[in-house]
């Protein structure tokens, strides 16, 4: 590739796309990051003197991708947009650490991890429409890099942080937390991308647990009890818990004492339980 092409304009990108006859596809929720000031901010949370395999998701053109890869051992994009696909293998193609997954990335990385090993990081700009699916699909299923660093809707990175208490807090929280440390870096204006977003970005760093909070073997029954406590998170915790399937059945009146006896007020509700709370819930109720 050619280094004095750095993505640093609205008219170099402009003339890129045109070169190669292509135009920005809004069903992908595809938008560039303009600002190398930004960029260069988000390199820096790669750790990539630390770690050596790495998987961007959402390259794009290839901002971040041409930061990267000349700096590990193995750089796996993930990209659904064949002209950028075209792009991507013109600049990088030549390079012994590239490698691109072609399709959907929620349908594609599980086929692609099935013959590879979990990479010490993933990043990228993620398209808006699936952010949230897709840093859930890759914690359900196991896929649990060392760290991983994306750019967000301000208000889904908010949900991943979220304390107990506020409005923010959901079942997605607790997802997240289970195996990452969670921190919200830094916002985006608008005004950093093209196309401009209608919305406020923010870059995330998950940075994976030692330990994690619920042990493997319990981590879907878990996940089972913290999605029907925020399914209707107004109900106490009393009403919500005595309908959850998977648990041993106890009436609601042995259920209320047993929540009493162990300091959890019935009447509680779900934003008023911590991580620890809640995972001290999850062990009384198998």
């Amino acid at each position: 590739m050619n280094n004095a092409f750095r993505y640093d304009s609205l008219s170099e990108i402009r003339q890129l796309l045109e070169t190669h006859d292509l135009s920005m596809n809004k069903r992908f929720g595809q938008n560039f990051l303009l600002s190398p000031g930004v960029r260069e901010r988000i390199i820096q949370t790669l750790d990539t003197d630390q770690y050596r395999t790495y998987w961007e998701v959402g390259p794009g053109i290839g901002a971040l991708t041409h930061d990267v890869i000349d700096r590990v051992d193995a750089l796996t994009l993930f990209e659904i947009d064949r002209g950028f696909i075209r792009i991507l293998r013109e600049f990088f193609g030549d390079r012994p650490s590239f490698s691109i997954v072609e399709g959907d990335v929620l349908k594609s990385w599980p086929e692609y991890l099935a013959a590879h090993e979990v990479p010490d990081v993933i990043f990228g700009n993620l398209p808006y429409n699936i952010g949230a699916q897709c840093i859930a699909s890759f914690i359900e299923a196991g896929c649990l890099a060392k760290k991983m660093v994306f750019t967000l809707q301000k208000e889904v990175v908010e949900r991943m942080g979220s304390p107990a208490g506020s409005k923010q807090y959901s079942s997605f929280t607790i997802l997240c937390a289970i195996d990452y440390e969670v921190r919200h870096l830094f916002d985006i204006q608008p005004g950093s991308f093209y196309p401009v977003p209608d919305v406020v970005s923010s870059v995330v760093t998950m940075t994976r647990r030692e330990q994690p909070l619920v042990a493997k073997q319990d981590r879907v029954l878990f996940m089972k009890m913290v999605r029907q406590l925020f399914a209707q998170r107004r109900k106490t915790i009393l009403n919500n818990l005595s309908g959850c399937s998977g648990f041993p059945n106890r009436t609601k009146a042995d259920l209320s004492a047993l929540l009493e006896g162990h300091g959890f007020d019935p009447k509680l509700r779900i934003e008023q339980l911590d991580m620890q709370r809640l995972v001290e819930l999850f062990s009384l109720m198998v």
